[in-house]
């Protein structure tokens, strides 16, 4: 079983998107997912991966979820893909944990070139941040806990390109 719809309404911006209310621009859609540009980019190439159904944050993911933030996934590298990205091993998607998640609705950010994203960047969608949660981790943590929401702890860990590799973890 899934996260349970907590159905934002009129009063979440990212509702309003799905729900054609904006002007803003659809690039990739399809019965689960929407797609469209981030407004502040933190990277040369940022996109805004969205489920069609309200979900508050990645907090409120359950085992469930994974095929939904599977696809998620997807969508972010054919976006990426679509617009030319060369590199796909310098990517970074991942989500901000509550409470530093602009929008209360989930939304997966992808990003790149990781390697080129200035200093605020890297703090706000860097993998040695406390707020912000690689895709991959989050899958992980739905496939071993049912839930998701630790972030790893900054200690030992490189990072790698697309901050994919990481030791230790802390409940945030």
């Amino acid at each position: 079983m899934g996260s349970q719809d907590t159905s934002g309404g009129d009063d979440c911006p990212f509702c309003q998107i799905v729900n054609k209310r904006t002007d803003t621009e659809i690039l990739l859609s399809d019965d689960q997912l929407v797609c469209f540009r981030d407004l502040m980019p933190g990277a040369t190439h940022h996109y805004l991966i969205i489920p069609r159904r309200h979900i508050d944050n990645c907090k409120t993911l359950q085992g469930g979820d994974i095929p939904l933030v599977e696809q998620m996934q997807k969508m972010g590298r054919s976006i990426l893909e679509k617009n030319k990205v060369c590199d796909l091993d310098d990517v970074r998607m991942g989500f901000h944990l509550p409470p530093f998640s602009s929008v209360p609705h989930l939304h997966l950010h992808a990003l790149a070139p990781a390697s080129k994203m200035n200093f605020r960047s890297q703090l706000h969608y860097g993998p040695q941040s406390h707020w912000f949660i690689t895709v991959d981790k989050v899958l992980s943590q739905l496939r071993l806990r049912g839930k998701a929401g630790l972030v790893e702890k900054a200690t030992g860990d490189t990072g790698g390109r697309n901050g994919q590799r990481s030791t230790g973890q802390s409940l945030m």
